[in-house]
Order: C-alpha cells, then sequence, then structure tokens
C-alpha cells in the first residue's frame, strides 16, 4: 500500500474543499481498502466521510437513502422492507453480514467490478491502465459480461442494490463545490465503449449524497433474485429485480433489471413492453425474456448466460406476481 495524507472531516463543505486531484472519499472502506492494499488504487489523499452528515432513511417525495447508511441497516428497515422489499432482499443478497454491516450504500453504488484481470496489477487492463488491453476477451471470462460490452472491456458491475434501484428508477444526489445536481441512476453508469476507465458521470470531488426512489403502490410486489455459484457471498451470474401490477391477471406495469450480464445494471425495457397488456402467465414471461439478449455478445466460457438470464427473469416474474 502507497502512503497517502488522511483527514476526516465533519462537514460535506469540508470534504469537498479538502477534495483534489488523486484524491479518494472513504466510506465503510470495504472496496476501497481492497483495492489499495492490492496497489490497483494508489490516492496520494484519503478523506473519511463517515463523520458527514449523509444518512437518514425517510420518505418525501419518494423513500430518500442517505449515502453512508449501512447496508444492513437499509435493508432491515421497516420502511424499505414493507415498501420496496426488492431492494431490501437485493442488499441482504449481497455480500456477507459482516461487509453488510461495514459498506455504506453510496460507497456500494462505487464499488469496482471483481473482474479478476482489473484486480491483478501485473495483467493489462483497459480500466486500470486505458490502452493496456483486454485479457478477459479471450481468457477466463466465464463472469464476465454479455450485455454492453466494447472490445476495450467486458468486465461486470458487480453491485446487487444498483440493479433494484435502475429497476425502480431511483436517482442520486450528487454535491461539489459548484452545488448540488441529481441523475436517474441508470444515466449515472456509463458504458465502457472506448474508455472503460471511466465507469460513471462523477466529477472529480464529487460526493454522493442520496438515493431517492420514487413510491409505486404496487412495487410491494417484487423480488430480486440472484443466480450464483454458491449460496453465501458470491456475487451473481445472473441476477433480476422485478416488480409488477396485475389486474384481474393481465399485466398494467412492470420493472425489470438484470445484474451479473451487464456492463453496468441493465434495464430490461424491451422485456417490459413486451409483457404490457398481456396475460400474466408463465409462457407469456418466457415468450417475453427472449428479447432480454437481443445484441448479447457472449464469450467462450459465458455463453450460458444468455438462456439462464431467460429463465432468471421467468422465475422472477413468477415469483413478484404470485403466479403458480
Amino acid at each position: 500500500m502507497h502512503a497517502f495524507d488522511y483527514s476526516a472531516p465533519s462537514t460535506v463543505t469540508d470534504a469537498l474543499r479538502l477534495a483534489r486531484p488523486g484524491s479518494a472519499f472513504l466510506a465503510g472502506g470495504t472496496t476501497l481498502v481492497d483495492l489499495m492494499k492490492l496497489d490497483v488504487l494508489t490516492p496520494d489523499q484519503v478523506i473519511d466521510v463517515n463523520r458527514l452528515p449523509l444518512r437518514g432513511i425517510r420518505m418525501r417525495g419518494g423513500l430518500r437513502i442517505g449515502a453512508l447508511e449501512r447496508m444492513s441497516d437499509v435493508a432491515n428497515h421497516p420502511l424499505v422492507a414493507s415498501t420496496h422489499p426488492m431492494i431490501s432482499r437485493a442488499l441482504l443478497l449481497s455480500a456477507s453480514g459482516q461487509l453488510r454491516n461495514m459498506a455504506s450504500i453510496g460507497g456500494n453504488l462505487l464499488q469496482r467490478t471483481r473482474c479478476d484481470y482489473f484486480r491483478d496489477v501485473t495483467s493489462a487492463c483497459n480500466k486500470r491502465r486505458p490502452g493496456s488491453g483486454c485479457p478477459a476477451l479471450t481468457g477466463v471470462n466465464r463472469g464476465h459480461a454479455i450485455l454492453g460490452t466494447s472490445d476495450s472491456c467486458v468486465a461486470t458491475h458487480a453491485s446487487d442494490v444498483a440493479v433494484a434501484f435502475v429497476a425502480m428508477e431511483a436517482q442520486v444526489v450528487l454535491r461539489s463545490r459548484d452545488g448540488e445536481r441529481t441523475v436517474p441512476l441508470e444515466d449515472f453508469y456509463l458504458l465502457p465503449g472506448s474508455t472503460p476507465d471511466r465507469e460513471n458521470v462523477l466529477a472529480p470531488g464529487e460526493l454522493i449524497a442520496e438515493v431517492v426512489v420514487p413510491t409505486l403502490s404496487w412495487a410491494r410486489h417484487a423480488t430480486y433474485l440472484k443466480i450464483r455459484d454458491r449460496q453465501s457471498y458470491e456475487f451473481a451470474l445472473t441476477s433480476v429485480a422485478a416488480a409488477i401490477d396485475v389486474k384481474r391477471g393481465v399485466v398494467q406495469d412492470v420493472r425489470l433489471a438484470a445484474g451479473g450480464v451487464g456492463t453496468k445494471p441493465w434495464r430490461l425495457r424491451a422485456v417490459e413492453d413486451a409483457l404490457k397488456g398481456s396475460v400474466a402467465v408463465e409462457r407469456t414471461f418466457a415468450d417475453a425474456a427472449e428479447s432480454a439478449v437481443d445484441g448479447a455478445r457472449p464469450l467462450a466460457h459465458n455463453a450460458f448466460k444468455t438462456s439462464l438470464l431467460k429463465r432468471t427473469i421467468v422465475r422472477a416474474l413468477l415469483d413478484a406476481a404470485g403466479v403458480r
């Protein structure tokens, strides 16, 4: 680990004033500290933001979650569990209990990929060292993305709760020295294209302050389904966040997003469009799920994700709709 300066301001203004090129904000540290130990990240200044007033879970113009709220606290909060069970479930299926007790919501949204080539400083990686190449294209790529990829990067986005937030059209409130702005989370993340080192629209020295989730009365009919190699402390091969509004057996509205398959949380709009106005039965769900893999680019070891994603969508919809 490289030497760095450390500070722990108590106000957002002070934190933003201290930030400079080469700085990193520290919340739970469950990603940052790991990557610093590996020399993947080498900030020359670490700004501990844990004393900042960026907490709270409340209903005001939607469900508002402070960026420094711990994952476990959000998952178990009665307001979250009752109004957005998809979010609660996505958090409970993330990482381990110990990590959920430490990791913050803002930090989770900013976590870096678990691609082994990115985390190995002896390997080439366009995300870590632009222009060096992407060994995953022809190397070990079973866990990599099939959607939103480019010839420069096929790394999968790791967050579970980001998938649920994108499905529910959540927004993130960002703060900087220039003021405050609000960005849809789906637009917050960037496709790799030819610049995979730029993963989101955060400006240097900008902080995630809050997540705002719109309130939908039917969001209670929802689930988060995560398919993985083992049932504990494992990242998704595929996952689906699903919320569905069914009246008299017909789909009125639906929200879907997928994880484990995209370079960012992947909204499944084509599947949503195919479902609206259709009968809520397994066959309809399966037919609609076919469009989920439009444009997919499977690699040598992850082609199974195309069929696995479609089956995950069907299972998640059946669960959310209460269809058996």
